[in-house]
């Protein structure tokens, strides 16, 4: 089942000089996101990423085409209670401490003065905020509230948790754990939409991603797809002079170091033509996988293609 449908979507500002010319902030997106997955939202920064998220949250509306939360229209009041957020630069009361910050949020969505005791002090543990559930906000540091932030989203049990930059000041033991956080919410079911400028944390949990650069969606797909290569790195042993000078010369190889090497293979056949001829020459193949470049070099290339 598609949680997040948009067909078409344009946003259009005035500018600030309230001159005729218009900003044109998103320009005719579209894609889906399924139950339970991961989605990555990437872009450098005015690509469209946090217009595009007010957008599905009904917090501004759309100059044109369409959009559906739960296969319901995106000003669909009902559909927010299946909802969490946790916003870029969210700020807290300084007074309040991490436990009534949930109890304030989980109020707020309907919940239930004994469902939200329960949840708090559920979330409070699960974020590693535990011993910090009675300590003023203004105590905290960038990451313990991006962890109470964490929470507040999580505290109505939604189906759907827009992310904006969840783990910006964290360490990196916390970043892991977050990640965790995340894995452990989308076996159960949920689907989450993340917005990060961390392209290696993104990598590594999303199973899809979006680009945006300058409103326009410029790729869209499942990660490993998105950081492939058609290029197959090999491990050998013993290879010969001989040997050495084919690969390069027949098989337009890449040379990384004496037995290692990279060569172009549109299919499989054509791998299978490589591994025969290096048997042929009784080489050893210690390993032959394909080629994978970082998501952050891929999103580099793309939009420096696009300027």
């Amino acid at each position: 089942m598609s949680v997040i449908t948009i067909d078409n979507l344009k946003k259009e500002y005035s500018s600030r000089n309230f001159s005729a010319k218009k900003i044109l902030a998103l320009d005719g997106v579209s894609f889906e996101i399924g139950e339970g997955e991961i989605f990555g939202l990437l872009g450098p920064n005015g690509a469209g990423k946090t217009t595009l998220i007010k957008v599905l949250l009904g917090i501004t509306f759309p100059t044109s085409g369409s959009g559906k939360l739960f296969d319901k229209d995106l000003n669909d009041v009902k559909t927010k209670t299946r909802i969490g957020y946790l916003p870029e630069n969210h700020s807290f009361p300084n007074y309040f401490t991490g436990e009534q910050v949930l109890h304030h949020f989980g109020k707020l969505s309907g919940m239930s003065s004994e469902d939200v005791k329960l949840k708090s002090a559920e979330y409070l543990n699960i974020v590693g905020m535990k011993e910090w559930a009675k300590v003023k906000i203004r105590k905290y540091s960038k990451g313990m509230m991006q962890r109470i932030g964490l929470a507040q989203a999580m505290i109505n049990n939604p189906d759907l948790i827009f992310l904006d930059e969840p783990t910006d000041g964290v360490d990196p033991i916390g970043r892991k754990e977050i990640r965790d956080v995340l894995l452990n919410l989308k076996s159960q079911g949920k689907t989450i939409f993340l917005n990060s400028h961390l392209l290696s944390e993104t990598e590594l949990i999303c199973d899809r991603v979006a680009i945006l650069n300058k409103g326009k969606l410029i790729k869209e797909g499942r990660v490993e797809d998105i950081t492939s290569t058609d290029s197959y790195a090999f491990i050998t042993s013993g290879l010969t002079d001989e040997v050495y000078n084919s690969l390069m010369n027949n098989y337009k190889a890449v040379i990384q170091s004496r037995n290692n090497f990279l060569i172009p293979a549109n299919n499989l056949e054509e791998v299978n033509t490589i591994i025969d001829f290096l048997r042929s020459k009784n080489i050893m193949i210690q390993s032959v996988s394909k080629e994978k470049i970082t998501l952050e070099s891929k999103f580099i290339n793309l939009i420096e293609h696009k300027l």
